[in-house]
């Protein structure tokens, strides 16, 4: 047995052989130890890194969706507003109003729901897509837009989808919800089409309204009913004086004449008794100076009366061979009237000397409407032989026949030229330009046509129906001004020489006076 001896200052310390291998050994374990934990670390974050990675890929196609998406719903707002600027003039100017506020607050939203989706998926830019991501092309029109108002398909899976922020996706969905909502409340609003532009070879379009159609000077925004004249009779000829004071209105036997320039109800101020007691007047026409009205009914003969004297008397009687006269009109200089005729004929009649000077025939069957251009050269007239035409009154011949399909109850030729306006049995109005092939169809009145008369600025004109309806349209293409429904048949019409009145007989035995607001 050895004995330890104490270890003196200054000398080292010696590891035996067993010592050193144990002491490597431990370090070894060590070591070991520590590898297999930074072995462990390093898989673990190389697990974090492709999770990262999958993440990465997943989110850059939910941004790169979103925002295509947004990109689609700005189209999608584009094209709407796009529609919305052509539907708008389709609409009564009532509707147009609240169509307009409605688009404005719905694409007010839009825009704020893009704003969200954009402040939630910051941009990136739309270059090709790393899976190969393509974008068909989109259509035109209304079937494009159909297209586009669907949800598009996002690349990422299925279980990806489900991580999608459910704040995105609500953006998404209220926005694609209110542009189907743009839709709807216009297509409920549109009704169809009832202006159309005829070619010369008879194609059919849809008129777009210009954006002034139903604005400017000169052009009213609704009518106003100031005055209701009970005339006891079916009220078939109605006329309104150059002053604008006083209105005749034709019935059975009788034409009354009423004062209405002061408000309250009216009684007839006189009785003008025409004709036979049970023949109705069929038109009325009162010259510029408001002395002298002319007056035609079912009988063989004009009465001319003389309104300047105390009371009304009858100065002369104009006879013909016809039963009957359905129109009159009066030169520009008002030496001449011209009187439809039932056989078809339309006389001419010097109303200084009450001489038949002359007459044009043409019409197969009675001439029913009337009326004569500003110059006083050409006649228009329109016939139960469903024609329309036009005469020269210097060289005393036709010069123009219009063939339709259906008979003519009703026309106007504008102060300012070029349109004639035509009321059909079918209930069609067109407008025909006198000079060339093209022309325009309105279809607002659901029957016949009855009566006619264009405002004398020329800029539009009313037309009055069996369907009850006195509606307003603008020259030439006929948008639709103002509508009025009456209780009858509206089977006469005037406008006043200022533009400023409306006075419309019917079948309910009263004439109706209406104020025409600017």
């Amino acid at each position: 047995m050895f004995l330890q001896v104490p270890l003196q200052p200054g000398q080292s310390f010696k590891f035996t052989v067993l010592e050193t291998l144990d002491r490597i050994k431990e370090e070894f374990q060590f070591l070991q130890a520590q590898y297999h934990s930074l072995k462990l670390e390093c898989e673990k974050l190389a697990s974090e890194k492709t999770e990262m990675q999958r993440h990465y890929i997943m989110y850059y196609e939910m941004s790169y969706g979103l925002n295509i998406e947004m990109h689609k719903q700005a189209e999608i707002v584009k094209r709407l507003s796009a529609i919305c600027a052509q539907i708008i003039p389709f609409l009564s100017q009532e509707v147009s109003v609240a169509a307009a506020t409605h688009t404005l607050e719905i694409l007010r939203v839009e825009q704020q729901q893009l704003q969200h989706l954009s402040h939630h998926a910051p941009g990136i830019p739309l270059t090709p897509h790393p899976s190969g991501l393509s974008l068909g092309a989109g259509g035109s029109g209304l079937l494009a837009l159909t297209g586009a108002l669907g949800v598009s398909a996002h690349l990422a899976s299925k279980d990806e989808r489900n991580h999608l922020d459910p704040e995105h996706l609500r953006g998404m969905n209220i926005h694609t919800g209110w542009c189907i909502s743009i839709v709807t409340f216009f297509f409920c609003l549109l009704p169809s089409a009832y202006s159309f532009h005829v070619s010369a070879d008879g194609q059919m379009q849809p008129v777009p309204f210009p954006p002034d159609a139903l604005l400017g000077p000169g052009i009213p925004r609704h009518a106003r009913q100031i005055h209701t004249l009970s005339h006891g009779e079916v009220v078939c000829a109605v006329t309104i004086s150059t002053s604008t004071r006083h209105v005749y209105t034709g019935g059975k036997g009788c034409v009354k004449v009423w004062d209405i320039s002061q408000p309250g109800s009216k009684s007839p101020m006189a009785q003008l008794d025409c004709l036979n007691r049970d023949n109705y007047i069929r038109s009325c026409k009162i010259l510029p100076d408001g002395r002298t009205l002319i007056v035609g009914g079912e009988a063989s003969t004009l009465s001319i009366w003389d309104l300047a004297t105390p009371t009304p008397r009858i100065k002369a009687e104009l006879t013909s061979s016809a039963p009957a006269c359905y129109a009159l009109a009066i030169s520009p200089d008002n030496k001449v009237c011209f009187s439809c005729c039932s056989d078809g004929n339309i006389v001419v009649w010097d109303l200084h000397n009450q001489t038949l000077v002359r007459q044009f025939q043409g019409h197969t069957d009675g001439a029913s409407c009337i009326d004569i251009s500003n110059d006083g050269t050409k006649l228009w007239t329109g016939g139960l032989d469903n024609t329309v035409r036009c005469w020269d009154l210097r060289e005393g011949r036709q010069l123009q026949q219009h063939d339709f399909t259906s008979q003519i109850f009703s026309l106007g030729y504008c102060p300012t030229g070029e349109w004639l306006a035509v009321g059909m049995e079918s209930s069609n109005v067109e407008v025909l330009h006198v000079s060339k092939p093209d022309k325009y169809q309105l279809h607002l009145h659901e029957s016949c046509v009855l009566s006619l008369k264009f405002a004398y600025c020329g800029k539009w004109f009313v037309s009055t129906g069996k369907d009850n309806l006195l509606n307003a349209w603008r020259t030439p293409y006929g948008a639709s001004i103002f509508q009025s429904k009456e209780s009858s048949s509206v089977l006469s019409c005037d406008v006043s020489p200022d533009d400023k009145y409306i006075v419309t007989g019917s079948g309910d035995k009263k004439a109706t006076v209406y104020e025409v607001v600017y």
